[in-house]
């Protein structure tokens, strides 16, 4: 959810995680979560970490979830919970949590 949030936003950006379930695809409660706020799903897949390079992207964030990456340079940890096997709703409060955030970010960088 946090890479099509944050490109619908503006930026550029790159979702992954430390165990990403490449054969289940992404979550169908995530796309049914962001295809209500119109966002555009094509494309997702679930990536790895291990495809991320750091020096691409200006800040990386944590969702948090309970996992760490130590290969990474973590610039900010959110600390959210991870909604996988939650209902519908939990999606949303997370969607809804990471769209604030991000949104956040690019006033921050509008007032700069």
């Amino acid at each position: 959810m946090a890479e099509a949030i944050a490109r619908d936003l503006g930026h550029t950006a790159f979702s992954a995680g430390t165990h990403p379930p490449e054969d289940r695809g992404v979550a169908p409660n995530a796309l049914i979560v962001l295809e209500e706020i119109s966002i555009d799903i094509s494309g997702l897949h679930p990536k790895s970490v291990d495809l991320v390079d750091p020096e691409s992207f200006d800040k990386i964030i944590s969702m948090g979830c309970g996992v760490s990456c130590p290969a990474l340079p973590i610039d900010e940890d959110w600390g959210l919970e991870d909604p996988l096997g939650g209902g519908i709703e939990d999606y949303r409060i997370t969607r809804d949590e990471i769209r604030s955030r991000v949104s956040a970010i690019i006033d921050i960088g509008t007032d700069a």
